[in-house]
């Protein structure tokens, strides 16, 4: 009875991190129909994009302490009734900036589903189980990218933009009701306190970082980083990081426990999820690199990323499945050894069809096996049961972070080249770097007993 209820909540949770995800990858192709109703300049048609990516690094810490302090459940039918909430602005909305405020409500749910759904995964199955789950939920954001373009195509074809956000309407609707049902509700033991200048000093760091780094002029090379668009940004983040740490080690509910990077597995996690964020910016670049090397199309040029996708979705279950028998850090040394030699592939690729392919997909396994279960297997065997979600929260942290400094040091590598296809393969080269020293680092993880000693002594003690 059991099983078959958690095999419920699965998918439960599958549907949801879906519905979040797809609102990633299906924006792009409804780029220019938006274009053809709403007026938006070059500026603000990049930020429907970053714009969602500040406000989930925002609400990320929020909403995974609140799941922490008042239960799963209600936190996780609150995100995806934000994200709604969003979807029905964005999709109602006749100016570009009612979009971007809908986008920003869609990213502030989004923030909380993710997280949330993996601390579900910890609460309800056992250590030895927790890698398959996790893959299974990882895997989603590889048939997000699979299908979310190819869904906004057909639904354009037929109807307006606005379907493409109005259809998370009803979706959400059936995902609250059986949230309802099925998920656990238990709340923290003691009397729930949030620590709001903690939450304060956070959302100005993430913002003004996140301001900052898109700020930055990537044709100007590397002055654009110290422009006055972009420098006293940056000087804002770095005060407001030390004032955050300062405040954190004094507050007794904090929103990010300072004392887990204490702990030498979630120093190396956090590291390895900035190096997976940097690595997953690449794609982002790939279209375009193909484009400058092969002559095709823009359209051919995204279908030829369509092995690397299929790679990720094929991945992620299987290392789930894997992590389960070998342990996380083979998982997690693997995952980085793959990304950074589908790298060097691409780096080494030249005109070579078959080897653009080849590192696309080496790429695809390697991502799979780091964004799928491996690190998120770590951070919930490292941390309390009442801390779980702020962990999972942590990785989408660091994830996003590093999403945002790789995207931004690629476009700064290449604009400084005369060449475009040198400055990638220079790109290239810098990010499988970090890849490789994020890989060197993580052979101190623990193995697969210690793991198993580690998740069974916070059993223990929380059974006491």
């Amino acid at each position: 009875m059991e099983k078959h209820r958690n095999g419920k909540i699965l998918a439960l949770l599958f549907a949801g991190v879906l519905m979040g995800a797809l609102d990633i990858s299906i924006v792009g192709p409804a780029i220019p129909s938006i274009e053809q109703t709403i007026h938006v300049d070059h500026r603000s048609l990049s930020w429907i994009f970053s714009i969602y990516v500040l406000f989930n690094l925002i609400g990320v810490s929020l909403l995974a302490k609140l799941s922490d302090l008042h239960g799963r459940r209600s936190i996780y039918i609150l995100a995806v009734s934000i994200f709604a909430l969003g979807s029905a602005v964005v999709a109602f909305s006749h100016t570009i900036s009612t979009l971007l405020i809908g986008r920003a409500i869609q990213g502030f749910g989004s923030s909380g589903i993710f997280p949330v759904a993996s601390a579900v995964i910890g609460d309800i199955f056992p250590a030895e189980k927790r890698g398959k789950a996790l893959g299974m939920i990882g895997a989603v954001f590889g048939m997000a990218f699979l299908i979310g373009p190819l869904i906004a195509g057909v639904m354009l074809e037929f109807f307006e933009w606005n379907s493409l956000f109005l259809i998370n309407l009803p979706i959400a609707i059936v995902i609250i009701f059986f949230s309802w049902k099925l998920l656990p509700s238990h709340r923290a033991k003691e009397p729930p306190h949030f620590d709001w200048p903690g939450m304060f000093l956070i959302a100005i760091l993430l913002a003004s970082f996140a301001y900052g780094i898109n700020s930055i002029d990537v044709s100007e090379g590397l002055p654009g980083l110290i422009s006055i668009d972009v420098l006293p940004y940056f000087i804002v983040s770095i005060l407001s990081l030390i004032l955050f740490i300062y405040f954190e080690k004094q507050s007794r509910s904090p929103v990010v426990k300072i004392q887990l990077f204490d702990v030498r597995q979630i120093r190396i996690i956090g590291i390895v999820a900035i190096s997976a964020g940097m690595l997953q910016s690449v794609t982002i670049f790939v279209p375009e690199m193909a484009v400058n090397v092969f002559k095709v199309n823009t359209s051919k040029a995204a279908f030829m990323l369509i092995p690397f996708v299929i790679a990720v979705a094929v991945g992620a279950p299987v290392s789930g499945r894997l992590i389960d028998k070998v342990g996380s850090r083979i998982i997690v040394i693997a995952g980085l050894f793959f990304s950074a030699s589908g790298l060097f592939l691409l780096f080494l690729a030249g005109n070579s069809i078959a080897w653009f392919y080849t590192g696309g997909v080496f790429m695809g396994l390697g991502i799979s096996m780091l964004q799928g279960s491996s690190m998120r297997y770590v951070m919930l065997n490292e941390v309390q049961p009442s801390d779980r979600a702020l962990g999972q929260g942590i990785i989408t942290l660091f994830t996003s972070i590093g999403q945002m400094t790789g995207a931004t040091m690629i476009g700064i590598i290449v604009a400084s080249q005369a060449i475009k296809t040198v400055g990638y393969g220079r790109a290239f080269i810098v990010i499988s770097a970090f890849a490789f020293f994020a890989m060197l680092l993580s052979i101190c993880l623990k193995s697969r007993k210690d793991e198993l000693a580690a998740a069974s002594a916070i059993l223990d003690l929380q059974s006491s």
